[in-house]
């Protein structure tokens, strides 16, 4: 039996360290690693639950061939990869390079994912995608803001005196930070929740807001009007550290109590309150969450609420300031940084074209020159987490030929003509970061593949080969197929930082430069080296006003043909389509339910356990109902991650749609209508 280090590399929040046992070559316990202070107490549900993940029944474990819809056979890896290799060479003789679409998401974190963009530079070009789903539009508000994604250490929110978590349910998404909120309260702070659905979250908020669905800039333009009218700015503060406060502050006169109770649905009194406790108590930490930043109107949301932190002078200091996201971490290259969401030219001189994620299908179709005919796809499912899923998965089936690599048969890999099976967390060695918490941290390689199981690095390697590439330029652009070299590049990769592989087989590491207190020297690297609530850059780069102004989002509730707004949030239980085909997570989360409120469902004539029809013009999904006395009326619910072997993907009804900046996905922008279904 051995113990060895390790951390969970999937797009979440807390990026955990685990102390995991193995046994005869097998993973038999995960444990948690005190020696991350965000996470000491250790992995989730969804953590512990690799136990069964990685053994899983359903897991892919050899290459598999197409023999009809919904039908394939196990080839060997020689035949797959010299197919492949032919429909490549095809493609590009016949259209170009850019007729092959590379499509890799977030599912797994990792320095070698980006081995996969550099083997398709070395092919002769690609199309990409530019945007983000998750994301992008709060990435940028922040940036143009306050000119960096960093954030006070995770633990230093137990400081703060009043916590307003802003569209963040973090006992679901982010459980490791509601201890720092309780270690908050416990010593006398206040905890606000802002979300229109009443949450695990907000059971420990003293006040909780419900605004309508995308109208959080104008609850945020409503509070300061209140906090500047009460005389209760950082007058010093702002005189020293915060540009366009007199064009703001003349801004949001009109946006009185009265106009922003109509426009958000939350109780004049509720503003009054609200207003008072942020403008006189010190510290405040906003904990703003993704979802109010997947409208139309997103950035323009997220750069006022940031405001109402600028105006009362918390940012700077412990206990104070905007917790979003923390790219510390991010020290290895271009790995999530907003300005690498912007469409791109031709980077390291290869022609690359690159579309859209959040209009993924629709940009698919209308690429012409050369069209898209193969399409490689790694660490994502679009075919039920893109938006507008009619769409994607016509642009799919239009293609010659598709590779999807993945664990399990995903909705995105059933339209795959060959799919290849892809490592598990503890099947290859790779440094993570992170985006809560700045500690990189050594996914060690603990077992060996079962089956036939390979890396991406050696499925690209044994590809190149066959495509032509010489070893020379594989080497430069790939770690060689055997765990020392693995490592020996990684290590090459840490050395930059002072940084060791010993060091990470201990335990995390906080990245090089790592502040506790995020802008505590009070220097942003703005234009104006100021905090910026005027940017001329915001109305340069996206055509936005410069003051964070409120617009009503695309789907508001002027659209009266729908009635409803449709949210399709996480659930604690999985991460957008992982973990939900689990048998241990199956116990809590069953399959997927409809949520409404009590006076929709009696509308509607619907009990629970009843089926219902929920649909737009876009399409349709039935559904069991759940009344939730939770929900505020006219908003619906329904957890994303569920595919076609549960009826279908939530984006039946979403539409491909951006963001105001970041070019993000605008998914709550939907309205819907409901019916017995």
């Amino acid at each position: 039996m051995t113990v060895h280090t390790t951390a969970c590399p999937r797009n979440c929040y807390s990026t955990c360290s685990m102390r995991v046992t193995v046994e005869g070559g097998r993973v038999t316990a995960i444990d948690p690693h005190a020696g991350n202070l965000a996470t000491p107490e250790g992995a989730c549900l969804k953590g512990l639950s690799y136990l069964e993940r990685v053994y899983h029944p359903d897991r892919i474990l050899h290459p598999l061939r197409r023999v009809r819809e919904g039908v394939f056979e196990r080839i060997s890896w020689n035949a797959a990869l010299t197919l492949i290799a032919e429909k490549l060479q095809e493609a590009k003789a016949k259209h170009g390079p850019q007729s092959i679409l590379y499509y890799s998401a977030s599912g797994t974190k990792g320095v070698l994912n980006g081995c996969g963009a550099g083997f398709w530079r070395a092919f002769g070009g690609y199309t990409s995608t530019y945007g983000d789903l998750c994301w992008p539009a709060g990435l940028e508000a922040t940036r143009l803001t306050l000119g960096d994604n960093v954030h006070n250490a995770p633990w230093d929110l137990a400081n703060a005196r009043l916590i307003v978590l802003w569209g963040k349910n973090a006992a679901e998404t982010n459980l490791h930070q509601m201890r720092f909120v309780d270690q908050a309260l416990a010593a006398g702070a206040t905890c606000v929740a802002i979300d229109p659905r009443r949450t695990q979250t907000s059971e420990r908020a003293q006040l909780l807001v419900q605004p309508k669905p995308g109208t959080d800039g104008a609850l945020a333009l409503g509070l300061a009007h209140l906090i500047i009218a009460a005389g209760q700015v950082d007058t010093d503060f702002i005189l020293a550290h915060v540009l366009g406060f007199e064009a703001f502050a003349e801004y949001v006169k009109d946006w009185t109590p009265e106009r922003t109770a109509a426009t958000t649905g939350v109780p004049e009194a509720q503003l009054r309150c609200l207003a008072q406790l942020m403008g006189s108590t010190k510290p405040l930490t906003i904990c703003a969450g993704f979802g109010m930043q997947r409208y139309t109107n997103a950035g323009q949301s997220m750069r006022a609420m940031l405001a109402l932190l600028a105006i009362t002078g918390n940012i700077g200091k412990p206990g104070a300031g905007w917790v979003y996201a923390n790219l510390s971490t991010q020290i290895f290259g271009h790995i999530k940084d907003p300005i690498d969401f912007y469409p791109p030219e031709q980077p390291d001189g290869v022609a690359r074209i690159s579309i859209s994620t959040a209009r993924l299908g629709a940009d698919m179709l209308a690429q012409q020159n050369p069209p898209l005919a193969f399409a490689w796809v790694e660490r994502g499912n679009p075919l039920s987490q893109n938006p507008e899923t009619h769409t994607v998965r016509a642009a799919f089936r239009r293609l010659d030929f598709r590779v999807v690599v993945d664990e399990r048969l995903t909705d995105t890999a059933r339209e795959a003509d060959v799919i290849l099976p892809s490592k598990s967390l503890f099947e290859q060695s790779d440094v993570i970061g992170a985006y809560w918490h700045a500690y990189l941290q050594l996914r060690q390689k603990l077992i060996e593949p079962p089956g036939e199981v390979k890396p991406e690095t050696e499925i690209y390697w044994e590809l190149g080969k066959r495509l032509g590439m010489d070893e020379n330029t594989l080497s430069s652009i790939l770690p060689e197929p055997d765990d020392v070299r693995v490592e020996q590049w990684l290590e090459a990769k840490l050395k930059p930082f002072a940084i060791t592989l010993e060091q990470l087989r201990e335990g995390p590491v906080l990245a090089p430069g790592t502040p506790e207190v995020a802008f505590a020297d009070l220097q942003f690297p703005t234009p104006s080296g100021r905090i910026e609530l005027v940017s001329e850059e915001a109305v340069a780069r996206w055509k936005v006003a410069a003051l964070p102004e409120f617009c009503e989002p695309v789907e508001g509730a002027g659209l009266g043909k729908y009635p409803l707004q449709f949210l399709t949030p996480n659930t604690k239980n999985g991460i957008h389509s992982q973990f939900l085909n689990l048998d241990v997570i199956r116990q809590f989360e069953p399959g997927p339910s409809l949520f409404l409120s009590p006076e929709d469902a009696a509308i509607r004539h619907l009990h629970n356990g009843d089926l219902a029809r929920v649909f737009n013009d876009r399409g349709e999904l039935r559904l069991p109902v759940r009344i939730d006395l939770s929900l505020r009326p006219d908003v619906v619910v329904a957890f994303n991650g569920y595919g076609t072997e549960h009826g279908g993907s939530v984006n039946l009804l979403s539409l491909g749609r951006e963001t105001d900046m970041g070019y993000g996905a605008a998914f709550h922008d939907n309205r819907v209508d409901v019916e017995r279904g």
